[in-house]
């Protein structure tokens, strides 16, 4: 079993909290203490979640084939700290993976320069942001990545009419907010609410044996609208220079997205198609393996 040590860091002042996997029993150590030097992977999962739900497993996977692995509460989620909680933004996601970096490679078990990222469904954005920003990522691999542009949110989010509405919203909620402190919430995910951020009965989120688990709030800040519809993924990619690895599926979400932002890559990429829908990459088997094996290979001969 991979080691498991709970760690927390400092990103913009405030505190996160993150769990650093390590490969056990540790390889290239004297002594049979101290591991290293390994690769370093930052672990980010989907919109809305806790390390505890996907972003813990893909880190727990790549230990155990041999890489140093952190998985963490991004601000204002789980165990970290940072206020108002549970908003949905990309630019402090992306700030949050700069510093899970730098602490990462500060660890005495990572290697100088083998730094890389994973991403998640929509953490492959923020992923994919980061890496196109920051010369320390030296390699990429996204999983069941949603990559989205406008084109694709109005395709996903009823149209320019439903995009403007969802604006509409969240610049209410935010003036709301910053007149009264007070956050409007809506459910992530829910089938009989049709407010919710994803307004369907999805088992991996609403099944406590999955991802529907005490630490995760399933609620979305409406204000978090605008700048979650604004962002534009797939325009990133020729700014991503590192070694890229997408593993996807044609029954996952928005493949064309993943397809388009592959395409426009400037440096080294490489698809793995595979079986599967969306949530399938998240907890299940034989998903899970085979992403996790695909994005093991990869940074270990880019890293």
């Amino acid at each position: 079993m991979p080691l498991r040590e709970n760690i927390r860091f400092d990103s913009g002042g405030v505190q996160l909290a993150g769990h650093l996997f390590l490969p056990d029993p540790p390889t290239g150590s004297a002594g049979g203490s101290t591991p290293g030097p390994l690769a370093g992977v930052v672990v980010a999962g989907t919109w809305t979640s806790v390390k505890e739900q996907m972003a813990d497993r893909y880190a727990e996977e790549l230990a155990r084939r041999g890489h140093a692995a952190l998985a963490f509460d991004f601000t204002g989620y789980g165990e970290s700290g940072g206020e108002p909680r549970d908003v949905e933004s990309p630019r402090l996601k992306v700030r949050d993976l700069r510093a899970a970096a730098g602490f990462l490679a500060a660890r005495p078990e990572v290697a100088e320069g083998r730094l890389g990222v994973l991403g998640v469904c929509a953490g492959a954005m923020y992923a994919s942001a980061f890496a196109a920003e920051d010369a320390r990522v030296r390699s990429v691999a996204l999983v069941a990545p949603w990559l989205h542009d406008r084109r694709i949110c109005e395709e996903n989010y009823g149209g320019p009419e439903g995009i403007a509405a969802k604006k509409a919203a969240a610049d209410d909620a935010r003036r709301r907010y910053e007149a009264t402190g007070e956050v409007r919430y809506v459910p992530v995910v829910s089938g009989s609410d049709p407010e919710a951020a994803m307004p369907f009965d999805i088992d991996f989120y609403l099944n406590p044996a999955r991802g529907g688990i005490p630490e995760w709030s399933n609620r979305y800040a409406v204000m978090a609208w605008s700048e979650w519809l604004d962002f534009d993924a797939v325009a990133l990619a020729p700014q991503v220079t590192a070694p890229v690895l997408l593993v996807h599926s044609e029954d996952a979400a928005i493949p064309d997205g993943a397809r388009r932002f592959h395409d426009g890559l400037a440096g080294e990429r490489t698809f793995v198609w595979t079986d599967g829908i969306q949530f399938d990459f998240y907890d299940q088997a034989p998903q899970v393996g085979r992403a996790a094996d695909e994005a093991a290979a990869h940074f270990a001969r880019t890293l």
